[in-house]
């Protein structure tokens, strides 16, 4: 398996993937209005591609902001982490979030946010924003601990907000 950034010709396929993934639709239309969006950040969407099955996972990362109540802040969001369901649990889901935060510490990137699962994030180096000054809302399904960053070698703890995702992440249930 070999991860690599995503080409144009790839799009169909990977919006299969993550639809696939989630088993419904709305992380297929996040995707699609992420990729026509101005918080589009090429170069920080990876397919994860084997020989024999082709593109069999995706993450994306794309920009939030911080917002301290005086300015806002540029910051990477990761959303959504994709991988087929007959690939799920064999590591290419950890592949690919190790392969992000690794282009995202060569940018020079502080951290990455995210919502997700804290059991399955926290083995790859994500923790709670909250104890870090960090918090965003969360939908219905999360509990606080699924707000969780990943410090980077840049990581500067005075960076510190509440997390505004854009407008493609609105309405999507």
């Amino acid at each position: 398996m070999i991860v690599r950034p995503e080409r144009d010709t790839d799009r169909p396929r990977i919006l299969e993937v993550v639809e696939a993934a989630f088993g419904k639709p709305a992380e297929r239309i996040l995707v699609e209005r992420l990729y026509d969006s101005p918080q589009y950040r090429p170069g920080l969407s990876l397919v994860a591609e084997s020989k024999r099955d082709g593109i069999v996972g995706h993450v994306l990362v794309t920009t939030a902001w911080l917002d301290d109540g005086d300015w806002r802040q540029d910051i990477a969001s990761l959303a959504p982490l994709a991988v087929w369901p007959e690939r799920q649990r064999s590591g290419v889901g950890t592949t690919l979030l190790h392969a992000v935060c690794a282009v995202l510490d060569e940018r020079g990137e502080p951290f990455v946010v995210l919502q997700g699962n804290p059991l399955y994030y926290g083995r790859v180096g994500f923790e709670p924003c909250a104890p870090l000054g960090i918090s965003m809302d969360l939908p219905g399904w999360a509990p606080q601990e699924a707000a969780q960053l990943r410090r980077l070698t840049n990581y500067d703890p005075t960076i510190v907000g509440r997390v505004v995702y854009p407008s493609a992440f609105d309405n999507l249930d």
